[in-house]
């Protein structure tokens, strides 16, 4: 076993609070790692067919070391594997290898991983212990911390889930090696958006070093993962099941997600893309209603085109739709769908400037569609 070198976030959730580990090495040691959190030495891993080819034996002979017992479940990549189909696949495999109660399970791979073997851990035997090991930037930062998991309808994104936290966290930085580098780029963009709430501080420094956060410093890439993660762990403590604060997390993700169900989740526009166009179009639709300054949103535009990611709708229009235009009514459709919407009002994360996210449910709809019409033209 190779030496493992790790930060420890914590989690204050009360008797549900855990640990986050953010180094190197952790999958090399993750049977040391996650020993003091099973109640008996039997496991079942869910991964996807990339992160198998790359690192599962790895985590499998970490895990058979220290005398723990592994089942693995290998599933399609991509974002439409979060569905029912797939989710009864991981439950009848569970049932199938007579799992119990006392049993783990380990999610082993991003975000869809993340988020649909979370929710099988929620569900079967009326809920079971599981441990995330996220294999993504996105999912270091984003979505294996504060226990949201679900699955997509087609109705849109995250409808059906629950909340359920994880036993422990192992982010391993050298897994990003191996990540494709437009994915880590989709997952840049979460990392920004821990800035742009409420921490100008921190959007300063991706300024200066975001270039090396997707050029593969690890140095760089652990600095920003731990500040991502203790960002999002403060918020989560505050607002578990995102009832207030928490709602802060959606910047860019109402948009977003409606871009994202117009793709139709078939891998033409990652989460991270979809959401950097999101956040963008937060910013302009705030500095365009006088609550931010024109500056702070030609900022936010620059820093993301200068990394690479989208900025624009026509990102969308090229890519997923072979070049037809979106429609606002559908998008709005869409919108209203999402689960952030309230007694029939949409809330929207705006900005007052960067670093300076609050919630809105107060923005008219009709003003949204007028902008809709003039983004979706450019």
């Amino acid at each position: 076993m190779s030496k493992e070198i790790f930060k420890r976030l914590t989690v204050d959730l009360g008797d549900r609070s855990y640990d986050i580990l953010v180094g190197e090495n952790l999958v090399t040691n993750a049977g040391k790692l996650v020993q003091p959190f099973l109640k008996q030495q039997r496991t079942f891993i869910i991964t996807d067919e990339n992160v198998a080819k790359h690192h599962l034996a790895t985590l499998e002979d970490a895990l058979s070391f220290e005398g723990i017992t592994s089942k693995s479940l290998i599933l399609p990549y991509g974002e439409q594997t979060k569905s029912f189909g797939q989710l009864e696949k991981v439950i009848d495999f569970l049932l199938e290898n007579k799992i119990d109660r006392k049993s783990t399970l380990i999610a082993f791979g991003g975000g869809v991983i993340g988020d649909l073997a979370g929710f099988a851990a929620a569900t079967v035997m009326r809920g079971i212990d599981f441990i995330q090991i996220p294999t993504t930037l996105l999912s270091q930062v984003d979505s294996s911390v504060g226990g949201k998991t679900g699955i997509n309808t087609s109705r849109g994104k995250n409808l059906v889930g629950s909340f359920h936290q994880p036993q422990i966290v192992l982010a391993d930085i050298g897994l990003l090696q191996t990540l494709p580098h437009r994915e880590l780029l989709a997952g840049y963009a979460e990392v920004v958006k821990y800035g742009l709430i409420n921490n100008p501080n921190f959007f300063a420094w991706l300024e200066d070093n975001g270039a090396q956060v997707v050029g593969g410093s690890h140095q760089i890439q652990t600095q920003a993962v731990l500040t991502s993660c203790k960002a999002k762990a403060d918020i989560v403590a505050l607002d578990e099941r995102e009832s207030g604060a928490r709602g802060l997390l959606n910047l860019g993700h109402t948009f977003g997600h409606a871009l994202e169900a117009e793709a139709r989740y078939n891998g033409s526009l990652l989460h991270g893309e979809a959401i950097s166009i999101g956040m963008v179009m937060a910013h302009d639709l705030s500095a365009e209603l006088g609550l931010c300054h024109v500056k702070d949103a030609q900022i936010v535009r620059a820093h993301f085109q200068k990394i690479g990611l989208p900025i624009e709708t026509s990102f969308v229009s090229s890519n997923a739709l072979g070049g037809k235009k979106l429609e606002v009514s559908r998008l709005m459709d869409h919108m209203s769908r999402d689960k952030k919407v309230s007694d029939g009002r949409l809330t929207f994360v705006m900005t007052k400037g960067i670093g300076q996210a609050y919630l809105d449910n107060a923005v008219d709809i009709t003003t949204v569609s007028e902008f809709l019409e003039r983004t979706v033209t450019k």
